[in-house]
């Protein structure tokens, strides 16, 4: 959005154009239609990774001396909004990637590390995952945090368990967290990041069955003994936890993006089909209680939408965004659900079937109300901000 003076919610020339071009791109190459087929093979969609490394998406916040086509905060949420419009949860193709490099590696890697990594980050040809969770964690990362890197000649060997390592199984490399000293008078030292080889010897990635983003394999990664070359560690040994922290506003960001652009969506499908479905001899967008379920959709996402935006500027002024990040996160995620819960009820039957989108909007964004973080947990950082004594 403008930066100019005073209150302002318009976007400049520039970032209209690139919307305009970014949905262009979307009713072209990601249509509904094809995300929809994409989904139900249920197997790792190479044709939609080569389309978003051809069109050079992985590089928007990229800057251009690293490959990328420049941009920041206001262009990513942008894109992921237009993305997630159609895609809904398969959007992490783009994102996981796209965070790893451009929040990761752009923002604390070495020179070395930028040349290595990020022209083929922007050019799509290096694919990420985060394992970050571990299989007795969820939201207490710190407390349960059992992987371990113990240094050796040259690197470190890693052995431990990380869940819901998303492309684990198809990516190149793993944006892995393990505890690297035992000594630490804190919880959040003692932590490293790694940039991993997920072709390494002794991991195993193993996809997990679940209800949305089928073809997006969500994984149990196992380490036994794996090297890792000290050119692989990202910042500061000991001090990862500090470097992660700084882009958890990124991430909640981007949820809040997601979740908008998927509930946009959500409200097309609603009122094209409010539009045709004639009973009783009239269209049921007729109906008073069709137009209540439409409408306070339509304001959820209007409330997601300026939420997700204001964090977003901002982050891009370099102003402090945690609690903005978090309530766009957590009124963005609560909104999509309970929009496309009323998007199965509009649609009847034909939104429980699978050849409609309506389900694969709810399956894919129901994760959001529980992760990356819950929102529950979001609800305990709003409410430490407000002045109330920490809960956890």
């Amino acid at each position: 959005m403008s930066e100019s003076s005073g209150l302002n919610f318009d976007f400049t020339p520039e970032q209209d154009l690139f919307r305009e071009t970014i949905r262009d791109l979307v009713e072209r190459e990601f249509s509904k239609d094809y995300c929809r087929e994409v989904e139900a093979r249920e197997e790792f969609p190479w044709d939609m990774w080569e389309k978003i490394g051809e069109n050079g998406l992985t590089g928007i916040g990229l800057a251009e001396e690293h490959g990328g086509q420049g941009g920041g905060i206001i262009e990513q949420v942008i894109l992921c909004e237009e993305l997630s419009r159609t895609v809904a949860g398969l959007v992490w193709l783009w994102g996981i990637t796209a965070f790893a490099g451009v929040k990761g590696i752009g923002f604390y890697g070495t020179e070395e590390q930028k040349r290595r990594f990020l022209p083929d980050v922007g050019a799509g040809k290096l694919m990420f995952a985060i394992s970050l969770t571990e299989p007795d964690g969820g939201t207490d990362v710190l407390g349960a945090m059992k992987t371990r890197a113990a240094k050796v000649d040259g690197g470190w060997v890693v052995n431990g368990t990380k869940i819901w390592s998303t492309l684990a199984h198809v990516a190149d490399r793993l944006f892995l967290v393990a505890r690297t000293s035992d000594d630490a008078d804190k919880p959040s030292r003692g932590i490293t990041v790694f940039l991993c080889d997920a072709k390494s010897d002794g991991i195993t990635a193993t996809p997990i069955p679940k209800l949305g983003m089928r073809s997006l394999g969500s994984c149990e990664v196992r380490f036994d003994n794996v090297f890792i070359p000290d050119e692989d560690v990202l910042g500061e040994v000991d001090r990862g936890w500090r470097m992660l922290a700084e882009t958890l506003n990124s991430e909640r960001i981007m949820n809040g993006a997601n979740c908008t652009g998927a509930l946009a969506g959500v409200l097309e499908d609603m009122i094209s089909y409010a539009k045709e479905r004639v009973v009783f001899g009239k269209p049921i967008g007729q109906l008073q209680a069709v137009q209540h379920m439409i409408a306070d959709t339509h304001m959820g996402w209007e409330k997601s939408r300026l939420l997700t935006y204001r964090a977003a500027w901002l982050q891009s002024l370099g102003r402090p965004c945690g609690v903005e990040s978090t309530l766009a996160k957590v009124v963005a995620s609560e909104e999509c659900v309970l929009g496309a819960d009323r998007g199965l009820q509009v649609l009847g039957g034909y939104g429980y079937a699978m050849e409609y989108d309506m389900q694969r909007y709810w399956r894919d964004m129901r994760l959001y109300r529980v992760a990356p973080i819950n929102n529950e947990m979001g609800r305990n950082f709003i409410g430490e901000s407000l002045g109330l004594p920490r809960s956890f």
